[in-house]
């Protein structure tokens, strides 16, 4: 588990997980939902294209190009990135899966139609998702849909572990979230200064799950939030 003092853009701990074999292998709801009601209705579907930051084992993706469209990623564990490729080789799939910091997207401007981020930038800290954010708008065609999906500041496990840098929490040991590295959790006030500039947001949920079993109600809360660029 990283404890260093500098805000890093991709924590060890993910490429620990994946090595050992952690993966997913059917996409969220949510991004589900979010393509459907989202792509563009006057393009064929190989051409609208869809950018996953974090993508992990890249069960999202797969989904997105079992489906036909044109998908590509940028996840910083190479076993990650490993299995994802596997998987669309297996099922002979395209998609363009790439190791890579979210920070510094290699794609071009204007190239993206779609961009989905489901518990990646929760991973670092403010000026992570910050820069994250800035690339993500820069490689969005104007008008083009950005779903984000991060942990918020009333969530159980906000209350444990210990502050990290640039506004992390470090040794999270309480809640759904123990043990899964550094997470930032994310206030309103927050959420919406991320998108102050050249966004139009369109969509702000609150999550809410109540684990009645726990003695203390364990609270795991998130934002689904979707954003347009503007310009």
């Amino acid at each position: 588990m990283t404890t260093q003092e500098t805000p890093i853009t991709f924590d060890p701990v993910w490429e620990q997980k994946y090595s050992d074999g952690h993966a997913q292998n059917y996409p969220w709801d949510c991004v589900v939902s979010f393509i459907f009601r989202h792509a563009p209705r006057n393009m064929p579907r190989e051409k609208i294209k869809i950018l996953e930051v974090g993508f992990g084992t890249g069960a999202n993706l797969w989904f997105a190009a079992r489906e036909g469209f044109s998908v590509a990623g940028v996840e910083g564990s190479k076993s990650a990135v490993q299995q994802a490729k596997q998987r669309f080789a297996k099922e002979e799939l395209e998609g363009d899966l790439r190791v890579g910091d979210f920070t510094q997207l290699p794609f071009d401007n204007e190239e993206f139609d779609l961009a989905i981020d489901r518990g990646a930038l929760v991973c670092v800290g403010r000026t992570g998702q910050e820069n994250a954010i800035r690339e993500i708008h820069r490689v969005l065609k104007p008008g083009g849909k950005f779903f984000k999906n991060a942990y918020t500041d009333g969530h159980s496990s906000n209350r444990s572990g210990k502050p990290g840098p640039d506004g992390v929490r470090l040794e999270i040991s309480e809640g759904s979230l123990a043990g899964v590295g550094q997470l930032h959790f994310i206030s309103r006030n927050e959420l919406e200064r991320l998108f102050s500039n050249s966004w139009k947001l369109l969509q702000i949920q609150r999550l809410e799950l109540t684990d009645m079993l726990q003695p203390s109600g364990y609270l795991h809360s998130e934002w689904l939030v979707i954003a347009e660029k503007v310009h």
